[in-house]
């Protein structure tokens, strides 16, 4: 069964969100932390996740991701911005023990000038200070595009990450296909090419979601612009040889495709209807 969801926003509560998730057809979800632009987040009232949780039990959801605000860099110049991050993280993590045995995604962050060195051991300092032995999330970086000084468009820049964090098994990786993509990574025409240098420099046990968006821009751009499901140069043959992989399939796979709650309606019934 094909595990499939899309971002949808939390402005009106856990149970309020898992609903709206069936009414499209998913039996998963993506949404932010907090704003997605700035630091504040909604309280927590614990029926409305202990309804949420119960909800996704019944419909038999696969697992759920949680995103991080796009404010949060934990390997900025700037100390301010790596405290804020910091926080941000540190708060989030509590927050999703509300939500046990999820997935909290984020993406590493942009250097700002340091150089990937620097930027990569402040964000390994960062998790390594936030994350928790009795902690039951699991905390995925993103494969990005590589636009600006972002660290994390290239394999080997997420193991360095990887290999350094204490609870190495609470942490795995979010394949963005749009950002892979963008980043250089053929997987219209060497997708297993691809997988196999994937799981020779992380490993596929680390791989945990996939988020699906196809691109506006050309292989190896380093642009990150998200297009709709078959109407960039990525394209739908290409998604359908994704979600069927072997290696692929059981996960959860999320669009951030440019789309209102219809769009994705739509987008969603298109994967299941040439998931094999």
């Amino acid at each position: 069964m094909l595990n499939i969801g899309c971002h949808l926003s939390i402005s009106n509560g856990f149970e309020a969100i898992g609903k709206q998730a069936l009414e499209i057809g998913a039996n998963t979800f993506q949404f932010f932390t907090r704003n997605p632009r700035g630091g504040s987040a909604r309280k927590i009232e614990q029926s409305d996740v202990d309804a949420l949780n119960h909800l996704m039990i019944e419909n038999g959801f696969s697992q759920i991701l949680a995103h991080a605000p796009y404010t949060m860099n934990l390997c900025s110049a700037k100390a301010e911005t790596r405290e804020f991050a910091l926080n941000t993280l540190k708060d989030d993590l509590r927050r999703m023990e509300y939500l046990p045995n999820n997935l909290y995604n984020f993406h590493p962050g942009s250097h700002t000038g340091q150089g990937i060195e620097k930027g990569t051991k402040q964000i390994i300092s960062a998790l390594n200070e936030a994350m928790f032995p009795e902690m039951n999330t699991t905390v995925l970086l993103e494969t990005m595009a590589g636009k600006g000084s972002e660290i994390g468009s290239k394999f080997e820049e997420l193991s360095a990450i990887i290999d350094k964090v204490e609870y190495n098994e609470k942490i795995g990786v979010c394949l963005d296909t749009c950002h892979v993509f963008d980043a250089g990574y053929d997987i219209v025409n060497h997708l297993d090419e691809v997988l196999n240098e994937f799981d020779k420099v992380i490993g596929l046990d680390r791989l945990k979601a996939v988020h699906l968006n196809d691109s506006m821009n050309y292989l190896g751009c380093h642009k990150d612009r998200h297009q709709k499901i078959g109407k960039g140069a990525i394209g739908l043959e290409a998604f359908k040889r994704i979600i069927n992989h072997p290696l692929l399939s059981n996960l959860p796979f999320f669009l951030e495709t440019p789309n209102g709650i219809d769009g994705y309606a739509y987008e969603i019934k298109l994967l299941k209807s040439i998931a094999e």
